[in-house]
């Protein structure tokens, strides 16, 4: 498995300049995620059965997949540097 291409992009995240517009997105997506995993921890608690456990699967669906589907967008859609 070669996972050069993945620590090229992960090392030009944390050493690029991010600006303002980027830190907003960046903080809204991760309330995002922090909200919604508050909330899948409060409904479970809340939930009348006798499993309080978390549920990924909410979290998973309704945090993550919403919060990092723009990035996903962007990457795909964003034109190459020659």
């Amino acid at each position: 498995m070669n996972l050069e291409p993945v620590k090229k992009l992960i090392s030009n995240f944390i050493n690029s300049e991010t600006t303002k517009n980027q830190k907003i997105y960046y903080t809204l997506s991760l309330g995002w995620i922090i909200f919604i995993g508050y909330l899948t921890w409060w409904n479970g608690l809340r939930n009348p059965s006798l499993d309080k456990s978390f549920r990924w699967d909410e979290w998973i669906w309704f945090g993550l997949v919403p919060a990092l589907s723009p990035y996903l967008f962007y990457f795909i859609w964003k034109k190459k540097d020659n």
